[in-house]
């Protein structure tokens, strides 16, 4: 059985919660999380050494610990990407292939930080939100794609990447510029891709479910939300690239997701007002 290593900020999360038993079953029982570090213990939850006893993996004292006996790496940290960096300095230098949980990176600039330091080991790196595997995304047609309109839960620091994300993996990495049209309340941003094509993402409130409506050059208009199992599919990509090494989304796709999500942190701060995106 080939063993899987944790390192996160706080074990006591919903994804560390989440994902041994979803592993365990989606690769027959051929990997288990095995062993785990944590930078500190949860505020308001289980300690680190509670968790590890709960689900049954071995509490590691540092993080060269979980690299030694691990055959692969989780770095979660999914609410505090500003800890990614320091987390996966180590892992990235390992040879052994690596997730880092969304959100991946706090900025643009530290992406391109992890995945230059990955390349320079061999290190198999990838990340992804799970919304990106919702079945009704992957059935819809890309070609003659105009404009998106998304909306969805949560903040933005933190959840904008679910909506962001599968609106590049339909609408391509070259992002040109981004407009706040939100209020605080209910964040709202424009994305300018090449060719004039736009998407939009709102954050009505908690209780607003994910949907999506794409519209087409011919005029078509298709209307979804995702009732799939997506985090299932997220799950078997993720041992699929544990198994291959070969990571499904490519790195420049993620980097200018951060992009538009450190862009349109500066946007908010002046409303209505194009900021330019780097080339990515």
């Amino acid at each position: 059985m080939k063993k899987i290593g944790f390192i996160d900020y706080y074990l006591d999360e919903w994804h560390a919660n989440q994902y041994p038993g979803w592993i365990k079953d989606a690769s027959g029982g051929a990997m288990e999380v095995a062993f785990a570090y944590a930078v500190k213990d949860a505020e308001h939850g289980l300690t680190n050494q509670e968790w590890c006893a709960k689900h049954g993996v071995m509490w590691c004292d540092t993080i060269e610990e979980v690299i030694a006996q691990s055959d692969y790496l989780i770095v979660l940290s999914p609410d505090n990407p500003e800890q990614h960096e320091a987390l996966a300095e180590l892992p990235l230098a390992s040879g052994k292939p690596t997730y880092v949980d969304k959100t991946f990176a706090p900025d643009r600039a530290a992406a391109l930080r992890l995945f230059e330091r990955a390349a320079q080991h061999h290190t198999p790196l990838y990340s992804s939100s799970a919304l990106r595997y919702a079945d009704e995304y992957g059935e819809i047609e890309r070609a003659g794609i105009r404009v998106i309109s998304s909306l969805g839960p949560g903040l933005f620091e933190n959840y904008s990447i679910h909506q962001i994300e599968p609106i590049v993996a339909l609408m391509g990495k070259v992002a040109k510029r981004v407009m706040f049209v939100g209020t605080e309340a209910v964040p709202a941003l424009l994305i300018e891709f090449t060719g004039g094509r736009q998407a939009t993402i709102q954050q009505p409130g908690q209780g607003c479910p994910f949907m999506m409506v794409v519209n087409y050059d011919s005029g078509a208009c298709r209307v979804m939300q995702p009732a799939s199992d997506y985090f299932q599919r997220f799950i078997r990509d993720l041992v699929t690239f544990f198994e291959t090494g070969q990571a499904s989304v490519p790195p420049a796709e993620t980097v200018a997701i951060m992009s538009i999500i450190e862009n349109g942190q500066i946007a908010a701060k002046q409303p209505y007002r194009w900021i330019d995106l780097p080339e990515t």
